[in-house]
């Protein structure tokens, strides 16, 4: 941030480097130059995603300064910004599309190969520059951010609920509804319960399927999931999924088959238990050290397609207006994702809650 002035002093959640703990310290945030805007941030739900920039498994580029899930209202906007104006309530996400790469002039801006962030750095009080999480950097009472990473929204629906569709949620959401284009009356199964699985559940119900089966190894997180629109469970420790999976769907497979996992085993059930040319998504991130081993002829007599989801290949400006509408109209339970409330020195411990599996989100109210 050379030659930049420090236009604010503010409070955020900062890790030095691999598997240290998150602190609250003073950061620095510049006016917004050309195309930014300075936020302050209202709430930012606790995403494994940031969990995993603190145990250095999204990269070395320490420190870091956390969240990234988040609604917030515009402080200040820079030159050239006429998308959104100072006071707008706007829900922060890391897919600011640039408009003129291969993937934007094809008319398919969900896919953007060229997203914005910010060209200035946040800083420590000692100059050292911050990487923002995903760009974003909200566990934090103001932060900067590319004016396209604003999705303006209405006054009335809660903040804490409606920001989990800045990352997590919206993921699993659109995994069901954008990847695997679930169309009414399909079958559908979602392995793993997590929050990511849970909101791909609720995508599925939400776009009409009318046999939705939760996989998964916790009983807890599987009567969960019933209330956000699973019709069936299965105990993978219990049972073969793959096996029960077909027996709920006449012995052929589900439609569409959801990993929100992401490892080898799951991958293979997720193949396995889908119908001749069924959809497999891909929504759980593997680690990098994941390898898969199929035999080709089952990729090659089984049709059907296998897809990545990123981010549930949505476009902000499409799907976020779309979706609050859906929980305004009481289609979609968002606040049913919000597990707690805290503030934001508590990011350390709902880290250790999540990692725990007894939250879906914890939500850091500013």
């Amino acid at each position: 941030m050379e030659g930049a002035l420090v236009a604010y002093r503010v409070q955020g959640v900062v890790v030095h480097e691999k598997f240290a703990p998150a602190a609250v310290e003073t950061i620095n945030v510049p006016d917004p130059g050309p195309g930014e805007a300075v936020v302050d941030v209202i709430t930012c739900g606790v995403c494994r995603t940031d969990y995993h920039y603190q145990q250095g498994a999204i990269s070395d580029d320490f420190p870091f300064l956390l969240g990234h899930e988040s609604t917030a209202r515009v402080a200040a906007v820079g030159p050239g910004v006429t998308e959104i104006a100072v006071g707008d309530r706007v829900i922060l996400n890391w897919r600011a599309v640039c408009g003129q790469c291969r993937a934007c002039l094809k008319g398919q801006p969900q896919y953007c190969f060229a997203t914005h962030n910010a060209t200035q750095k946040m800083t420590l009080e000692d100059g050292t520059e911050l990487a923002a999480a995903l760009g974003i950097g909200s566990f934090a009472e103001k932060t900067l951010v590319a004016a396209g990473q604003c999705t303006r929204i209405d006054e009335e629906s809660d903040a804490a609920a409606v920001g989990l569709l800045g990352c997590g949620i919206m993921a699993g959401i659109g995994a069901a509804i954008n990847t695997g284009e679930v169309q009414r009356g399909e079958s559908v199964a979602v392995i793993g319960c997590g929050g990511v699985g849970t909101a791909a559940i609720a995508g599925a119900r939400l776009a009409g399927a009318t046999t939705i089966i939760a996989v998964g190894r916790d009983d807890g997180k599987l009567n969960r999931a019933l209330r956000f629109g699973a019709t069936h469970t299965v105990n993978s420790r219990e049972c073969d999924p793959v096996e029960a999976i077909r027996a709920l769907t006449g012995g052929f497979g589900a439609d569409v088959v959801i990993d929100a996992v992401g490892t080898a085993e799951t991958y293979r059930q997720a193949f396995y238990a889908r119908d001749l040319a069924g959809r497999v998504v891909l929504v759980g991130v593997p680690g990098a050290e994941v390898r898969l081993e199929l035999p080709l002829l089952d990729v090659f007599g089984r049709g059907g397609s296998l897809k990545s989801s990123w981010y549930g290949d949505c476009l902000p400006s499409r799907d976020f207006p779309m979706l609050i509408d859906e929980y305004k109209l009481g289609r979609l339970d968002l606040d049913g994702f919000v597990s707690e409330r805290v503030g934001l020195g508590d990011v350390e411990a709902a880290f250790a809650k999540m990692v725990a599996g007894t939250v879906l989100r914890s939500v850091v109210v500013l």
